[in-house]
């Protein structure tokens, strides 16, 4: 027996302590890789610089160690920034080292105006006169190709297809399912279009959300052809005839069409580059990602003056409290803005928002940090992706919002979800409850009990009284009537293109050309950007990966697509109280 316990021992003193040093190893690897990654590079003359459209462009380069890592397969993807991506552009067309750019596409959506300002971006880098190539090995997915439409020309490979066949944008219900399980959400809302809750009360689309989901799909889908049709020199009734008849299935269809330039083998793509880059045959083609790219030193003038642009980067759900690097935490945010109000340095402020809302408390606070900072300093608003519901709340009170046609914005709406699972514990599980109350609605609202006639009152004037103060704001900050916010208020969700029309965006563009206006308001010929918040440090980071994102990607790897619910339902669980968020979580593709 004593051998058996000092072989036990052994073997677990053994496992801690070949865990201790398996930490220590990783933690010198990462170090390593985290310190080589902020190392100054150098590439050879002809550089061909690679952008993969396959990996999530997230607004800004997250500096996350953990980011690029696959635990289930131990696989590097480097995902740079929206940021990243349009500094080395710039960068990238005054190098004499860079001869050209190749679009390698994925199949990996990043939002349709995340595609649209990386579109604009390389054409503004073709003017230098160099080129730009787009290929697909497997499959050319929609996003891709309007990206694309920038390049030089566009190759897929004679197997490969082109997904080209218009949106769709599908919702998913949970009241049958709900009521089998007993579980009956109530809701308290205003806003004929505030779809949000109608998965949880309907088994389909009611004709408002359908209405406007036809309204805003199609304004994307207008601008999408539009662009693909002065693109490529075809009359717009062909580019929809060529999606209707899903003729991206046929490589050689659509490159009589004119869809692309034709189809290639990954070498042949090789020797029209090397042509094009002035490159040897059978020589090597230098490639460069962007990741590397952003740590080369170019000879070039560089931002001057002591004045600063601030540019606040608020991306993902909004939030109560702190929030984190994948949310924008209403105390964390209007901490940053009031920083930036009493820095002396800062002459302007450039809030990129990229939001489809969520608590509408947060929302207030970051809200009333905007309108302070815009009567001391510009602060001119960058929509990206989504800036709705919440996401437009926090936005409403800059001076100037720019954003891109495919913008989704809009959502004025106010809801709150209050779950009663009283048959679900009592009759289903057999769980029962009860209560002691000093006061008449003491246990309200209660998860084991629907909610009184007078509880339900009493919410739905809270939630008016949410909606009168969304829609006061959005008037004072628009300079329009209360009413006429209310009129395209309710919940209503616009693409950017329709809410330019209605007051409720001032200009189209992207981030850089937020800065430029910033820039214009404040009267700055020379400045320099900085970019808000400040990252954490490598450590800390480490430690919340270790702790929080190693577990997300195990669900996702685990689940798969079904992940997606396990994510929203925990975000509504979170966010408690009145909800500003956009109908569901909806992706157009």
């Amino acid at each position: 027996m004593k051998t058996f316990l000092k072989m036990l021992l052994a073997v677990i003193a053994g496992l801690i302590i070949t865990s201790i040093l398996f930490f220590v190893v990783m933690l010198s690897v990462f170090s390593g890789m985290a310190a080589a990654g902020e190392k100054s590079v150098s590439i050879p003359e002809k550089s061909v610089l690679v952008i993969k459209t396959g990996a999530l462009i997230p607004d800004r380069s997250s500096g996350n160690p953990f980011s690029s890592i696959d635990p289930m397969t131990m696989s590097f993807t480097q995902t740079p920034g929206l940021n990243e991506l349009l500094k080395n552009l710039k960068k990238a067309a005054g190098d004499e080292k860079v001869s050209g750019i190749l679009i390698e596409n994925g199949t990996m959506p990043s939002g349709w105006a995340t595609a649209d300002e990386l579109r604009i971006a390389l054409q503004e880098f073709r003017k230098s006169g160099k080129f730009v190539y787009s290929y697909s090995d497997y499959i050319m997915m929609q996003e891709s190709y309007f990206i694309s439409t920038a390049a030089d020309a566009i190759w897929i490979n004679p197997t490969s297809m082109f997904d080209f066949k218009g949106l769709a944008a599908e919702v998913t219900f949970y009241k049958e399912a709900l009521d089998k399980l007993g579980v009956e959400v109530q809701v308290i809302r205003h806003g004929k279009f505030k779809g949000a809750v109608e998965p949880y009360m309907l088994d389909k689309l009611s004709d408002e959300n359908r209405l406007q989901i036809s309204e805003y799909a199609g304004s994307i889908w207008e601008h999408v052809v539009n662009v693909i049709s002065e693109s490529r020199g075809l009359p717009v009734a062909r580019v929809m005839s060529l999606a209707d008849s899903l003729a991206g299935y046929d490589p050689q269809l659509i490159t009589n069409a004119g869809l692309i330039d034709g189809t290639l083998y990954r070498d042949q793509l090789e020797d029209s580059i090397r042509t094009a880059a002035g490159i040897g045959t059978g020589k090597k083609i230098s490639y460069v990602s962007m990741s590397k790219y952003t740590n080369v030193s170019v000879k070039h003038a560089s931002e001057g003056g002591k004045d600063k642009i601030a540019i606040l980067f608020a991306e993902g759900s909004i939030s109560n409290g702190e929030g984190d690097d994948s949310n924008i935490g209403g105390i964390r945010y209007a901490a940053e803005l009031r920083k930036l109000r009493l820095d002396s340095t800062v002459k302007a402020v450039v809030f990129r928002v990229n939001s489809r809302g969520g608590s509408a408390m947060a929302s207030d606070q970051i809200w009333r940090e905007v309108e302070l900072t815009d009567k001391v300093k510009p602060v001119v608003v960058s929509m990206g992706n989504y800036a709705a519901s919440g996401g437009y709340y926090i936005s409403a009170a800059a001076r100037k919002i720019i954003a891109s046609p495919v913008t989704v914005t809009g959502s004025i709406g106010v809801f709150g979800l209050i779950p009663n699972a009283e048959v679900l514990l009592d009759k289903k599980l057999g769980i029962s409850s009860d209560v002691v109350r000093t006061n008449a609605h003491s246990d309200s609202p209660s998860l084991t009990r629907p909610l009184s006639a007078f509880e339900k009152d009493a919410l739905q004037a809270n939630v008016e009284r949410t909606y009168k103060t969304f829609t006061d704001i959005v008037a004072a900050g628009r300079e329009m009537s209360q009413a006429a916010v209310d009129s395209i208020g309710q919940g209503h969700v616009w693409s950017g293109a329709d809410a330019a029309g209605i007051g409720l965006v001032d200009s189209f563009g992207g981030l850089n050309d937020a800065i430029r206006e910033a820039a214009s308001l404040a009267g700055l010929e020379e400045y320099r950007t900085i970019e808000k918040p400040e990252a954490a440090d490598f450590y800390t980071k480490l430690l919340k990966e270790l702790m929080g994102d190693i577990r997300a990607r195990a669900i996702r790897n685990e689940l798969g697509e079904v992940s997606r619910y396990y994510f929203d339902l925990k975000e509504i669980i979170s966010s408690g109280g009145i909800m500003t968020v956009m109908p569901y979580y909806l992706e157009i593709r």
